[in-house]
C-alpha cells in the first residue's frame, strides 16, 4: 500500500510504501478511493492547537506520533474482511465512520463514539485514509451512500456531520427567528446547504473573504455579512435580523469570531463553537446570565447523524458544496494551500493513482 505521512511535523509529507494491512476479527480493509482534507489535519501536521496565551496542546501528548497518517474523511471499497466481520462484503462501496471509540464503553454501546474517551479515531489516534488501503474496526462504521459522487460523499464524514450535529445543537427557531454561520469555509458552507436542506432559510453567513461569501449566496444565504470590522459585521446583523438572531454557528473558532457570535444573540439565544482555530477569551459572567444565552461545544458527530446525513444528501436536498478533487500526489499543495485560506469549500484526495 501507498501512505502520505508526516514523518516531522510542519515538513512536506512523504510518499510511503509499506505493506498492505491484513484484517484480523471483526475489522475490515477498505481500498480507499477519495479522502477529504480538512483544516483540523493542519493541526495534527503543525503538532498542535493554539489554546490561547501562550499555550498550546502538543497531539504528540495523545500518541499522535510520527510517522502518521492523516486523513479522517474516507470513501472506499470493502478489499477485504475479517473472519468476524459481518454485514459486509468485499467489493462494496462505502462511506467511512471515522470519530471510532473503544467499542465497549456505555457511549460507544449509544452509539455516540465521537464522547468516547479512548477514543480510536482515523487519522488522529489510528492511521488515517491519506493512504490506499485503511483498517476500519468494525462493519457497523461503513454506511451505504448509493447515488452520490464519491469525492461529495467523501466530505460528509467530517464536514458534513460536523455541520449537521451542530445546526441540531441550535434552539427551536420560529418564523421570526434568524441563524447566523461564522466562517464560510468548507464547514460553513456545507453547514448553509444543510440548513437550507431542513427548510431553515433565514440564514445570515459571515465571513471577510468575497468569494466565500459568494459561494454563501449560492447555496441559499439570505445575506452575507463581511465580518472583518467586527463591531461593524454586528450592528448589520442587528439590522438585518431585527435582533433576533437565536443561533450563531462559529466554524472558525477565533477570540474575533467568538465575540462576533454571541454578540449577536438575541436574549434565550445559542452560540455553538465547531471551529478550532485556536486562542482564548475572557468573559463578563453576569451578562450571561442576564441574556439568558448558552455557550457550547459541538465536536464532530455520532454514527446515526452520519446515516441522517447521507440520507439527507440521497434525497437530493442537500445541495453539494464547492469540491475539488485532486492526486493525492498534490497533498501538501492543498494543505498549504489550507493554511493560506485559499481553498474555496473542499478539496478530496484522489487515491486510486496515488
Amino acid at each position: 500500500m501507498i501512505s502520505y505521512d508526516v514523518i516531522e511535523h510542519g515538513k512536506p509529507l512523504q510518499r510511503v510504501v509499506k505493506e498492505t494491512p491484513e484484517p484480523k476479527g471483526g475489522e475490515v480493509l477498505v481500498r480507499v478511493t477519495r479522502s477529504g482534507v480538512c483544516h483540523s489535519d493542519l493541526h495534527i501536521w503543525e503538532g498542535y492547537f493554539d489554546l490561547g496565551g501562550g499555550k498550546k496542546f502538543y497531539v504528540k501528548d495523545r500518541g499522535c506520533v510520527p510517522p502518521f497518517t492523516l486523513g479522517h474523511e474516507p470513501f472506499g471499497v470493502v478489499e477485504a474482511v475479517g473472519p468476524d466481520a459481518q454485514s459486509v462484503a468485499v467489493g462494496q462501496k462505502k462511506l467511512v465512520y471515522p470519530w471510532i471509540g473503544c467499542g465497549r464503553c456505555a457511549m460507544c454501546a449509544a452509539e455516540q463514539d465521537n464522547y468516547c474517551l479512548a477514543q480510536r479515531f482515523l487519522g488522529v489516534f489510528r492511521p488515517g485514509s491519506y493512504a490506499t488501503h485503511l483498517i476500519v474496526p468494525d462493519a457497523k462504521y461503513l454506511i451505504a451512500a448509493d447515488g452520490l459522487d464519491e469525492s461529495f460523499a467523501a466530505t460528509l464524514a467530517c464536514s458534513g456531520l460536523t455541520a449537521y450535529s451542530a445546526i441540531r445543537k441550535l434552539p427551536a427557531l420560529g418564523e421570526r427567528d434568524w441563524a447566523v454561520v461564522v466562517g464560510c469555509g468548507g464547514l460553513g458552507l456545507i453547514a448553509l446547504s444543510t440548513l437550507r436542506a431542513l427548510g431553515i432559510e433565514r440564514v445570515i453567513a459571515c465571513d471577510v473573504d468575497a468569494s466565500k461569501l459568494a459561494a454563501a449566496r449560492a447555496l441559499g444565504a439570505a445575506e452575507t455579512v463581511e465580518s472583518r470590522d467586527a463591531g461593524a459585521a454586528a450592528a448589520r446583523i442587528q439590522e438585518i435580523s431585527g435582533g433576533a438572531v437565536a443561533g450563531a454557528l462559529d466554524f472558525v473558532g477565533a477570540p474575533a469570531t467568538f465575540g462576533l457570535g454571541t454578540a449577536v444573540l438575541a436574549k434565550g439565544g445559542r452560540y455553538v463553537l465547531c471551529g478550532l482555530f485556536g486562542g482564548e477569551v475572557t468573559l463578563s459572567l453576569p451578562p450571561i446570565a442576564q441574556r439568558a444565552i448558552a455557550i457550547m461545544g459541538s465536536y464532530v458527530g455520532n454514527l446515526q447523524e452520519l446515516r441522517e446525513v447521507v440520507a439527507l444528501a440521497q434525497s437530493g436536498k442537500l445541495k453539494p458544496t464547492p469540491v475539488e478533487t485532486r492526486p493525492a500526489a498534490e497533498v501538501n499543495r492543498t494543505l498549504q494551500e489550507l493554511h493560506a485560506g485559499r481553498v474555496l469549500g473542499r478539496v478530496v484526495l484522489d487515491l486510486e493513482n496515488a
